[in-house]
């Protein structure tokens, strides 16, 4: 016995913690299986021999710590593996192609996911950190082990954090209640979140941590007999009723309070009136049962009851919550949850490996966090880069639901806040694109619309109608926000390339050809010549104006495509005007300056990079650019152009009370709508105004016009046109 404490007493560190690992492993390893993680303990040893953490000790102290933490949640082997191996690829000269041969590519795999991008160029830290979860979420969506041994790699970086520089304590804190302590909620792993924001945030603000703990203390000791007789009255009534479950009073969270004092500007003792109780029962069925003998109990705080086992939260988590107004006028928060809804609340994603059995009922939360992380891989793949990634991610980590229902009964879940739009693209990507107004309750109501509890959402779809930019302002999901800046990128480009192929085909139907008619190997040399990558990025350039279709049509039917362009000034008077609906999107553009609407003459100039501007043909404006033949062409409206375009009047009116509200009446009667109105000069007797609003047509202009000059009040009236 003296031999044996003699070699405990010099055994090192990283010894105990294999053994340790050993031990738990054995719990539910075979032998076999147990042999592959020590090979891999003595693998990782030696590559990351002679190094040291700040702390002073080995470095495979820290990968096998992370094990251990593994093991205890029942993770398989090549989980384990990958936890003891994961710092190798990155802080050693082992590389993925070795831990494959060595082990398995699985494990190799599993390393590399956790793996961070060492090698980024010149980018900020602030990209960098972006990229590395980047790559992490792309590593999740083959395999779920990736977060699982993330998220114990950094708790144990955060329980090691004190020999770290104070910036980076604050950087690496910031990140973890950012995004990895959103990540174990998302899954539904709450313990772990717990662990990671109780120690960011005792990192982060020691001193408030220190104040607050404190405070807490002495209000529990303060308090405990309250606690006590609430506690033996909810037994005393459950026992009273038959029925069984088990009673806790939950100890509360420091960073959930410090989060409720900060964001509601509230008091400790302002938080601390909510008495907090959980009740396990064995059966849903019993669970409700209980929900009634408390309402017996104590009088339900109307608005403040949430069934989350009939509607569980995203990450899962199902639970009964009330808060009930308990004895000398105290709110108490009831949560009653069964014991098992309980375990998965705690556990999660991780519960998959702790609670396996044949009824693994587990699974459910591997299909919820499958199906998040399905939505966050469609979202990165049309992110224009890493950080909108994590812009997106951060919507996604932090929902506060609403429940909102289809036309046909189907419950969708949203964040708070979620408007029409969010709902509609999470019917389908396809609904939003399209989406122009919806009915809630049968009724009609705008887009931007917030969602409340319970509504019934009936969305309208249009052919014609596609994603506003202005709906970035006011959506709340991540999914609505990627798929609209995605959309609007690619349609603009797409619309480019169309409007080009248009304008190169009329010029060259100016010129007695076809585009078709043009062999592959012109094509091929005007691209040499013009320096394009592709003849769709040649026309998507003309689109936008950068490059004039009448000299690119020349230069393709000239002798000598390398030959400077002769104009011929006469060619433009035996074109056809390009034929227009004022609806094809952003590479057409009404000018505001005298708002062009169908039925009017109209002429089109190019403006580089943002397609063709089409301006009234007695606008200033357009006389300017007349000048320059090579930058403008003849347009003329579609007979079936149709929509609401924006016109400009000027109207001279008596001032007088009332005046302007039978002006917009009379506007409105004609199935038009205001969209501006300012004041540009006004005495004691008249009122001139310019109004701005929205027709169909010429025809329509006029109509409305001449109903105006027919109101006593109207003075004169004329149409601006720049």
């Amino acid at each position: 016995m003296v031999e044996m404490a003699e070699v405990l007493e010099f055994e090192r560190p990283e010894d105990k913690l294999l053994q340790r690992l050993c031990t738990t492993l054995a719990g539910y390893l075979d032998q076999d299986r147990i042999n592959d993680c020590i090979r891999a303990y003595e693998f990782g040893a030696a590559a990351h021999s002679g190094q040291r953490r700040k702390t002073g000790e080995a470095y495979i102290c820290h990968p096998v710590t992370v094990a251990i933490s593994l093991a205890e949640m029942r993770m398989d082997a090549d989980g384990i593996m990958a936890a003891i191996l994961h710092d190798v690829i990155e802080d050693t000269a082992v590389t993925k192609k070795e831990l494959a041969a060595q082990f398995n590519p699985q494990v190799a795999e599993l390393v590399d996911g956790v793996t961070k991008l060492t090698k980024i160029g010149s980018k900020s830290q602030a990209e960098t950190q972006a990229e590395n979860v980047r790559k992490m979420f792309l590593a999740m969506g083959k395999d779920l082990r990736v977060i699982m041994v993330k998220l114990a790699d950094r708790l144990h970086n955060m329980q090691t954090l004190g020999a770290m520089p104070a910036d980076k304590k604050r950087r690496i804190c910031r990140e973890t209640l950012d995004i990895y302590a959103p990540i174990a909620n998302r899954l539904g792993m709450n313990s772990m979140r717990h662990k990671l924001e109780s120690l960011s945030f005792e990192e982060m603000y020691p001193r408030r941590h220190a104040v607050l703990n404190n405070a807490v203390k002495k209000a529990r000791g303060n308090r405990r007999k309250i606690i006590d007789t609430i506690e033996n009255s909810i037994k005393n009534r459950l026992q009273e009723a038959g029925l069984v479950g088990d009673v806790a009073g939950r100890e509360k969270n420091l960073y959930s309070i410090y989060k409720k004092m900060l964001h509601k500007k509230i008091s400790l003792s302002d938080v601390f009136d909510v008495y907090a109780f959980r009740i396990f029962c064995d059966d849903v069925d019993t669970c409700y049962r209980v929900l009634g003998v408390m309402h017996n109990l104590y009088k339900p705080i109307p608005g403040r009851f949430k069934d989350y086992i009939a509607l569980p939260k995203a990450n899962g988590y199902q639970s009964l919550h009330a808060i009930l107004m308990g004895p000398y006028g105290l709110p108490i928060e009831i949560q009653i949850r069964t014991h098992e809804m309980h375990r998965m609340s705690e556990s999660g994603i991780a519960a998959h490996w702790l609670y396996k059995s044949e009824d693994d009922k587990s699974l459910k939360f591997q299909d919820r966090a499958n199906e998040w992380l399905r939505d966050l891989l469609e979202i990165q793949k049309t992110a224009g880069d890493s950080l909108e990634f994590i812009d997106n991610l951060k919507i996604d980590l932090f929902p506060q639901e609403v429940f909102v229902f289809t036309p046909k009964g189907g419950i969708i879940k949203l964040p708070r806040g979620a408007t029409i739009i969010d709902f509609a693209y999470a019917v389908h990507t396809d609904v939003g694109n399209a989406c122009v107004s919806a009915r809630i309750d049968r009724q009609l109501v705008p887009l931007q619309t917030r969602l409340e509890n319970g509504m019934t959402i009936e969305v309208i779809t249009a052919v014609w109608a596609r994603p506003n930019p202005l709906w970035l302002s006011y959506v709340a999901t991540a999914k609505a926000r990627s798929s609209i800046r995605n959309y609007l990128k690619n349609f603009k480009q797409l619309e480019a390339i169309n409007l080009g192929r248009r304008l190169l085909e009329k010029e060259l139907q100016a010129l007695h050809t076809q585009l078709d008619s043009i062999s592959e190997q012109r094509i091929k040399e005007l691209l040499e010549v013009t320096a394009m990558p592709s003849f769709d990025a040649l026309l998507e350039d003309i689109g936008l104006g950068n490059k004039m279709p009448f000299l690119i049509a020349k230069r393709l039917l000239q002798d000598d495509i390398h030959a400077n362009i002769k104009l011929d000034d006469g060619d433009h008077s035996q074109k056809s005007p390009l034929v227009i609906k004022g609806t094809e999107g952003m590479v057409i553009n009404l000018a505001k300056c005298c708002r062009p609407i169908p039925g009017d003459s109209i002429i089109g100039f190019f403006n580089p990079g943002k397609g063709i501007v089409v301006h009234h043909h007695e606008c200033r404006n357009s006389n300017i650019v007349r000048k320059k033949h090579t930058s403008w062409l003849e347009v003329e409206w579609s007979n079936d152009a149709v929509g609401d375009f924006p016109a400009e009047l000027r109207i001279e009116i008596l001032n007088q009370r009332g005046a302007l509200a039978i002006i917009a009446s009379t506007i409105s009667e004609l199935d038009s709508n205001i969209e501006n109105v300012t004041v540009v000069d006004q005495d004691a007797h008249v009122s001139v105004d310019l109004i701005t609003l929205t027709v169909k047509d010429r025809v329509h202009l006029a109509k409305i016009m001449r109903r105006l000059k027919e109101l006593a009040i109207v003075i004169k009236i004329t149409r601006v046109k720049a």
